[in-house]
């Protein structure tokens, strides 16, 4: 709210005596770029319905840009569409289509570079190499646009929301589909990522590098190439976000790589090949998460450290917890595992023996990934039982002391 409260005052006090430059292509001015001319800081350029196609639009002006009717502004497969820098621009209600694509220049249909206090809302984007690509932008809001990209392969597709070195922006209520990754932060901080659904794309929902202090709260990541990865970065905070049918032979939910002290708090985990994947993650909190009918609830990879996983649910996964080592520094406590098999004689909703997640199937597949095949055959059944005979086969120290009895009321 504060965010918006700065960047309210920032547009209305550059709105005083501010004038009107309506554009029509059967009007007096009919050329975007005329009444872009034509305009001082703090005028508002009203763009009419219709089909424009005017190469790359440059907007270096504290100016507002509405669109009425959703105008249509066409790159050809070959421009950029839409350039700005400067501070107080306002984009709202226009229809990007056909930006160029290439493989040395990050084109974008909307491209702000060096700007400060602007808005980025309620666009169609159709068609684009990258969809918004901010760079060197501090204090923005891009809210409730839709993306949609034409995706090739990785190399030749860009990415829908795209930010490098960027601070205190809102990402909110955008719906982005068909990039290489829905949503990129790279070198972003104190930013906030809000109820946006990033589906079908190509590697990422959502990717995060070297971006410390950020927050992602409500979103939706489906039937993407893997859900999220959070990668060389701290003190990130993953609260109440879907993650739904990412699989594939290197999917997740969560990628979690090289990460420290950060929370994942509330989400729901559903139909992953890999709920949470962790690697080199240290004194992270993982608590109140639901994990149903994944592949694996969770890897946890023996280079994790002082990470604590409580009062989370585990219920219809394939396996619930794997790790690629004996060694156990991270400590589980307070969750509930349908597949705990104890008893509570003392009544207090707590098993009186400890559950040991990690199967000796898991840890042989770990090993090779090849075993897999056998999964629900005798051979896996036999397992199983040498498993409750000789505990010692697996991991001793990874195991829930305090089991919940029943599902937690999340």
């Amino acid at each position: 709210m504060i965010k918006y409260f700065f960047i309210f005052l920032m547009i209305t006090s550059l709105s005083a005596g501010a004038r009107t430059i309506t554009v029509d292509k059967h009007g007096l001015v009919s050329t975007l770029k005329q009444g872009i001319e034509m305009a001082n800081n703090g005028d508002t350029v009203i763009l009419m319905k219709g089909l424009y196609k005017e190469g790359n639009i440059i907007i270096n002006k504290s100016i507002h840009l509405i669109g009425i009717d959703l105008p249509i502004l066409d790159g050809e497969d070959e421009h950029e569409i839409l350039t700005f820098s400067g501070k107080a621009i306002f984009i709202s209600g226009i229809q990007f289509q056909n930006s160029g694509s290439s493989s040395l220049n990050d084109l974008a249909s909307i491209h702000a570079v060096d700007a400060s206090h602007f808005v980025i809302e309620n666009n169609v984007i159709i068609n684009s190499f990258f969809g918004i690509h901010l760079a060197n932008t501090t204090t923005g809001i891009v809210r409730n646009n839709t993306i949609k990209g034409n995706p090739k392969n990785e190399q030749n597709t860009g990415n829908g929301i795209h930010l490098w070195k960027c601070d205190n922006m809102v990402i909110r209520d955008n719906h982005v589909q068909g990039h290489r990754d829905g949503i990129y932060f790279e070198f972003v901080t104190h930013s906030s990522i809000i109820k946006n659904v990033s589906t079908h794309n190509i590697r990422y929902g959502l990717h995060f590098m070297f971006s410390n202090n950020d927050a992602y709260v409500g979103n939706t990541f489906r039937d993407n190439g893997a859900g999220v990865a959070v990668m060389y970065s701290n003190k990130v905070v993953m609260v109440k976000n879907n993650f739904d049918q990412n699989w594939g032979s290197n999917a997740y939910g969560i990628l979690l790589k090289d990460i420290s002290d950060g929370h994942v708090v509330g989400n729901k985990f559903h139909q992953n090949t890999v709920g949470i994947f962790l690697d080199g993650t240290n004194r992270m909190n993982v608590h109140r998460n639901s994990f149903t009918a994944n592949g694996w609830s969770m890897k946890v990879q023996a280079n994790c450290d002082e990470n604590i996983f409580h009062h989370n649910n585990f219920l219809g996964n394939t396996f619930d917890i794997a790790t690629n080592g004996t060694r156990a520094a991270n400590e589980f406590y307070d969750n509930y595992w349908d597949k705990y098999e104890g008893y509570d004689m003392d009544k207090d909703g707590i098993g009186d023996i400890a559950y040991h997640p990690v199967s000796l199937y898991s840890m042989i597949i770990e090993q090779n990934p090849n075993s897999l095949m056998l999964l629900r055959s005798f051979m896996v059944t036999l397992l199983d039982k040498a498993e409750k005979a000789i505990p010692s086969l697996i991991p001793e120290n990874l195991a829930d002391q305090t089991p919940k009895m029943k599902a937690i009321k999340l």
